[in-house]
């Protein structure tokens, strides 16, 4: 397909799609509101760098842990539902921080159990969510809807931090996870609007979850493309969290702002993050897919090396639009081209994987060792640290794997 000028055809097309897509981005911006009031609160209650890395940690070590299995479970259940009962489940979690913070009951360790709680329901809910985007669009339509929902996620991230600054200005933090509670019914209502063909049960399947789950390793083992890419994606996510990790830490001790000016540094990476999923969404089969890895990889991690330099606030915001967009072209491509390789069968593994080592891998190892690394030489060193180490990987990686630059 070659480029359009329209990057919302997809949308107009599928109306499940239009349904998923509408009810998802309405509630990531209540998502992003929630995520930055939860790293400000962890920084008020505790005025600690590593405290804010470890809640993030904390949301994804349950995805760590139990990732592949819940890969096992989306290849063999009606995705659509499960992704339903999720979003109920993350109803409950977000109404409680609400409730806890509006009565002054909120405390570091109920911050750490509700953000497990999160991550728990989550390592169910990404890979069942990922999965389902195929159902809704079929294989033809897949690379541009999977570039639409990160378009979405970062049209939240544009929103929200802006949103979140404000409410939290006028209303108090406690209302930030309030409207998050709220948002979740948006989404919950484009579920349950979704029409899709009846889930019938594959009764042939006869080999045990832990079988299931070494099978999915033998695949992504067995595939040089699939394994390489993953390698990447690893990197990727390890290394480059701590800067969203530590955006708190650098807002307030490196740039001097406050939760708004902390606020305005999320939107500039929603805002180029946005704009990088709909140029993506628009361009078709018009540049190798493979090629525009290798740019995108290269130039994310090249400016996060200069964002850890900075220290004006303007020019700081100016650097993460373009970090944004070229971290969700990358992220987006990534996620694109492997749910394209891979067979149907498998496809929830893969993205139980991908959730793995995105969410759970990184967030855990990322968020933690960039919390330890700036407590010992500052959030900005720590960003520029891991940014190095990754830019030096993928100029590696695209030399020494040649399959990464096929596609």
């Amino acid at each position: 397909m070659a480029a359009t000028a329209n990057p919302f055809r997809t949308l107009a097309k599928h109306r499940n799609f239009r349904l998923f897509w509408g009810g998802q981005t309405l509630s990531l911006i209540g998502t992003w509101m929630q995520k930055m009031a939860v790293g400000w609160l962890a920084l008020e209650l505790t005025n600690s760098a590593f405290m804010v890395g470890l809640v993030a940690a904390a949301s994804s070590l349950p995805i760590l842990l139990f990732s592949f299995y819940a890969g096992v479970v989306v290849d063999r259940s009606d995705k659509l539902r499960l992704v339903r009962i999720a979003q109920v489940l993350l109803l409950v979690e977000a109404s409680m921080l609400w409730f806890l913070t509006a009565t002054g009951h909120v405390t570091i360790g109920w911050v750490l159990a509700l953000a497990t709680f999160n991550g728990l329901v989550s390592s169910l809910e990404i890979p069942a969510r990922q999965s389902l985007v195929i159902e809704l669009v079929g294989r033809d339509d897949l690379h541009d809807a999977i570039a639409l929902n990160s378009s979405g996620f970062n049209l939240a991230r544009v929103v929200g931090p802006g949103v979140s600054a404000a409410v939290i200005a006028k209303l108090g933090m406690a209302w930030c996870f309030g409207v998050n509670a709220i948002s979740y019914l948006a989404v919950l209502v484009g579920l349950f609007m979704i029409r899709l063909p009846a889930w019938v049960r594959d009764d042939s399947v006869t080999t045990t979850p832990l079988e299931g789950i070494l099978e999915g390793f033998r695949y992504m083992r067995g595939t040089p493309f699939v394994w390489s890419l993953i390698r990447l994606v690893a990197v990727y996510s390890v290394l480059g969290v701590p800067f969203l990790t530590l955006m708190p830490v650098v807002a307030r001790d490196v740039l001097h702002l406050g939760a708004g000016g902390y606020g305005l540094l999320l939107s500039s990476v929603g805002i180029g993050g946005l704009l990088g999923a709909l140029w993506l969404a628009a361009q078709g089969d018009a540049f190798p897919r493979g090629r525009l890895l290798s740019v995108s990889s290269s130039a994310f991690a090249g400016l996060l090396v200069l964002f850890a330099l900075v220290r004006t606030p303007m020019i700081a915001v100016v650097m993460l639009f373009g970090i944004g967009f070229f971290m969700i072209v990358n992220s987006a491509l990534a996620n694109s081209l492997l749910q394209a390789a891979v067979p149907d069968d498998m496809r929830g593994r893969l993205m139980a994987a991908y959730s793995f080592i995105v969410v759970g891998l990184g967030q855990v190892l990322g968020s933690l060792a960039g919390g330890s690394i700036a407590r010992v030489i500052g959030a900005d060193w720590a960003i520029g640290l891991t940014a190095t180490v990754m830019l030096a990987y993928t100029l590696w990686a695209f030399r020494a794997q040649p399959e990464l630059r096929v596609p």
